[in-house]
Parts: C-alpha cells; structure tokens; sequence
C-alpha cells in the first residue's frame, strides 16, 4: 500500500506549499523573501555602478574639454 505525502513527510522535513489557481502554480513567497531582498540589493548596486560609470566619462570629456583649451593657449 503506498504511502501518503504526509507519511513519507518525517518532522523536520521542507516541503514546498503550493496551491493551485486556475492555469499556474502559486509557491507561498515566504520561501523567497530572503532572495527577493538580495536580488534589490544587487539592483540597487548596479544602479549606483552605472551613476559611477556616467559621472566618470562626464568627468572624462570635462578633462578633455580642459586639455583641449590648454592645448590652443
């Protein structure tokens, strides 16, 4: 006779909840809250890394601008 999911289930055991709606499977996000965080955390590192790299080529053509009129001087 075989065993229901609960039998086979011992204490301590993860199981994942999922529940059925409609066409698509819903996992309760619980699961992934931690995941969710660092995934905005590294979101937000690539923003400010992008910010970096455009005030650095701005910083760049500034440079070169000065150069340029130092040059013509």
């Amino acid at each position: 006779m075989p065993q229901t999911q609960q039998e086979e289930e011992e204490e301590g055991d993860v199981v994942e909840i999922v529940t059925t709606t409609g066409d698509h499977d819903v996992v309760d996000e619980g699961h992934f809250t931690s995941e969710i965080r660092d995934l905005r955390e590294i979101m937000g590192c690539n923003r400010d890394l992008e910010n970096i790299k455009q005030n650095i080529n701005d910083v760049q053509k500034k440079m070169k601008n000065i150069i340029d009129v130092l040059l013509r001087v």
